[in-house]
């Protein structure tokens, strides 16, 4: 500690600032977000939405799927449309037939081009005219556009109704009939979507041809075009990670790095009996793996919906396993089973860690246990359920499906997952607690574990910061700090610190270099992480200096991942310092995967729609599918199966360990995410983005590209990789299976095969090779 002290202090401060800097974005952007308005009127007096109805509508759109069904302003899934988008392109045609029919009386295709032009000039005035009336709180519009806004509000009360002349465009969209069965939300829905529509294509007080939504998404009718800022960030953002990549290369090259230990002549933790606690994680493991293969068959499901809509090869699946539910499933099961990983690993290491088994550990261990299980299995009823009888909104936000990606599990849920976590941290900690009050070279390492699931347990606090009637634009600012900075922040700082301490602990790394390396990587990864949290905020609602902020942060985001490669190299060499080592050797094949994934995933998919420019282009397409399956389960899921399988080998019996299953595990698992990302997904985030370049957004998720014979082509070609990918699940849980029969081994054993020292770690060797 006394030698990295320094480095300490430095991520104490860089910390501090950065929560700072994003604490006083957070306020701007309360101050600066699109006015929800009491009233939409018409100038003729025409009352179109009452005071209300836009939260009113929020809250039904949620409820019926919200971002499992299409997305608003990017955000959300990508079968159904972006529906800001949809609307601003219908209103917009409705607008100009409506003038082309009175003043033509001929429909706007059959008008010449002057005629044409001019009627396109006015639409776009009109549209981007801002005319909320911040003293009545009202949005005021021509009689016309309020035509026009009603027609479009017909189709949206049809689409989530039960309008049987739509029936095929729903089944495009992978939605069923009446979404929205209350009278009064299904009224409202067309309020909220008109509004996103509305902040997207109004210009902002004093700013001539700039949105709220800084013009996004791409729509020619109404003249949104990228910004002059998002080019202009986008280049400088790109120059920084450039100039950045080549700084640390250069210190790498100029540092010189401690040499690995020798290692020992057998097994460090062959002689470590596992405590009742240690033990009792054995089964959140096995849960682990049962959420795994429940994930990815959702995902099966939810990609074949992209294809018929509402059957599965025939099946009318959808009657009780609708797209909304099998989508929910698949991406909240996603972060269940990495974080259930995660937690049991801190929960398994603590006490081999400290030497300590405080009393009632292993109760409290259980207890977790069925308190997490209970919340996944009641948090998965209830929003499945509350999809299928249309229990309304209120329902849905407090214990069905909140409607938002990745953290869409009701209120009441999401307390009762907070205080679990907060339990979680009790138990590390006080099996840790020993460890860190006493000074040793692995001090450092212990007190990263401990910090980084402090943090983990406090900031899932972020999850309860937004009511039903929060802004839209601020329930996307917490739910991001949720997302990025709880998954994608202290769970990875808390797996690198677990990583490095097992390490420590097999003798393959020194204690005093791997102290000194996390808090460095640590600070690097969050002087641009935090900041970097910016980057999916472009154009929810936000101030444009989110763009420069967002855009030059996550562009450092990159830089630690250039030097993946080197760390992957040295730990694949690790795995071949002594023979024992081949005990531990798929546990470290995955964190080298991890290496290859967060490079390519994270790194090269991730930043090529990380700038301003490329997402206002790409937002809500396939590339971010791309970049997230890879990202997810490339970097944290095969993150989460190495630490898995690192606890599993402390606990089971030796002669069950099944190397066999594990190696077409490994690779099936990231063959099959390579042939899935590089096969299907990008190739159709290419094709969309030529799609809203050249036309715009609307189309880019319109039926006319998302079921055009390529696109569908492009859905089947998942099929090969996603078979593969499964077999890896399959002999994971054959594995598992395997490991289950056998049982735990016994402590006699256990305590014959520590006597037996040297002996022993050979014969494990051997029993693992073969």
């Amino acid at each position: 500690m006394h030698a990295t002290r320094k480095l300490w202090t430095w991520l104490a401060v860089i910390c501090a600032l950065s929560f700072a800097v994003l604490g006083w974005v957070g306020a701007e952007i309360y101050l600066a977000a699109p006015p929800i308005p009491q009233r939409i009127i018409s100038s003729e007096g025409r009352l179109l939405y009452s005071e209300g109805q836009v939260q009113r509508g929020q809250q039904a759109w949620l409820s019926a799927g919200g971002q499992q069904l299409g997305t608003v302003w990017g955000h959300g899934s990508y079968v159904a449309p972006d529906w800001s988008a949809d609307w601003l392109h219908r209103e917009a045609l409705a607008l100009r037939q409506i003038w082309a029919q009175r003043e033509h009386e001929a429909p706007y295709e059959s008008l010449g081009k002057p005629a044409q032009a001019a009627l396109d000039a006015r639409v776009q005035e009109e549209l981007r005219r801002n005319t909320y009336d911040a003293g009545r709180g009202a949005i005021v519009l021509s009689p016309d556009r309020a035509d026009a806004v009603l027609e479009v509000a017909r189709h949206y009360t049809g689409l989530f109704g039960d309008d049987r002349s739509l029936d095929a465009l729903r089944t495009q969209y992978a939605m069923s009939a009446n979404s929205l069965t209350d009278p009064e939300e299904l009224a409202a829905l067309p309020a909220f979507v008109f509004w996103s529509a509305w902040a997207a294509a109004t210009d902002r007080p004093g700013e001539a041809g700039l949105s709220y939504t800084s013009n996004w998404p791409h729509e020619p009718l109404v003249g949104n075009r990228p910004s002059a800022s998002a080019g202009i960030w986008s280049v400088a953002s790109i120059v920084l990670m450039l100039g950045a990549i080549a700084a640390m290369v250069m210190f790498h090259a100029r540092s010189s790095e401690e040499a690995d230990p020798a290692p020992a002549k057998a097994d460090p933790l062959l002689k470590l009996a596992p405590t009742p606690s240690m033990r009792a994680t054995r089964k959140y493991f096995f849960v682990v793996i049962a959420l795994i293969l429940a994930q990815v068959g959702m995902g099966v499901i939810t990609a074949h919906y992209a294809v018929e809509g509402q059957s599965f090869f025939g099946l009318p699946l959808a009657d009780v396993l609708p797209f909304v539910v099998s989508r929910t499933i698949h991406t909240q099961f996603a972060v269940l089973w990495i974080a259930t990983a995660w937690l049991a690993t801190g929960l398994y290491i603590a006490p081999a860690i400290s030497g300590h088994e405080p009393k009632y550990q292993k109760l409290g261990v259980d207890v977790l246990f069925y308190a997490l299980l209970f919340i996944v299995a009641g948090s998965t009823a209830c929003g499945w359920l509350g999809t299928l009888q249309h229990k309304g909104s209120a329902f849905a936000f407090w214990l069905g499906n909140q409607g938002l990606e990745f953290t869409s599990m009701g209120r009441v849920w999401q307390v009762l997952l907070f205080v679990g976590l907060l339990f979680w941290v009790t138990l590390l900690g006080r099996a840790l607690w020993p460890a860190l009050k006493k000074p040793s070279e692995s001090r450092g390492l212990i007190v990263m574990v401990f910090l980084s699931a402090l943090c983990i347990g406090g900031f899932y606090a972020t999850s309860l910061t937004w009511g039903r009637g929060t802004h839209y634009s601020m329930v996307e600012y917490w739910r991001w700090w949720l997302v990025h900075l709880w998954v994608e922040g202290f769970f990875e700082v808390f797996a690198t610190a677990v990583i490095a301490l097992l390490f420590v602990r097999l003798g393959l790394i020194r204690a005093a270099a791997a102290n000194s390396a996390i808090v460095l990587e640590t600070i690097v990864f969050l002087f641009g992480g935090i900041l970097g949290t910016l980057h999916h905020l472009y154009f929810t609602g936000t101030p444009t200096f989110v763009i420069a902020i967002g855009s030059m942060f996550s562009a450092l985001e990159v830089v630690p991942l250039s030097m993946l490669g080197i760390e992957a190299w040295r730990n694949y060499q690790r795995s071949k310092a002594a023979p024992w080592v081949a005990s531990y050797r798929w546990s470290i094949l995955c964190f080298i995967a991890v290496g290859f994934w967060n490079t390519v995933g994270a790194g090269l998919l991730g930043f090529s729609i990380n700038t301003p420019i490329a997402l206002y282009y790409m937002q809500g397409l396939n590339m971010t599918a791309a970049h997230g399956h890879a990202a997810l389960f490339g970097v944290y899921g095969m993150l989460g199966i190495g630490l898995l399988l690192f606890c599993l080998r402390g606990m089971s019996d030796r002669l069950a360990w099944s190397d066999r299953l594990l190696k077409p595990m490994f690779w099936c698992l990231n063959i099959g995410l390579a042939m899935m990302v590089f096969l299907s997904l990008t190739p159709a985030g290419i094709y969309q983005a030529w799609a809203s370049i050249s036309t715009g957004m609307w189309f880019a998720r319109s039926p006319e590209v998302v079921h055009s014979p390529l696109m569908e082509t492009l859905v089947w070609l998942r099929v090969p990789g996603d078979v593969v990918f499964a077999a890896g699940t399959l002999f994971l849980a054959l594995f598992a299976w395997r490991l289950l029969r056998a049982g735990q081994p016994r402590a006699a054993a256990a305590g014959a095969a520590a006597a037996a020292g040297t002996v022993a770690g050979a014969a494990s060797a051997k029993a693992s090779r073969s």
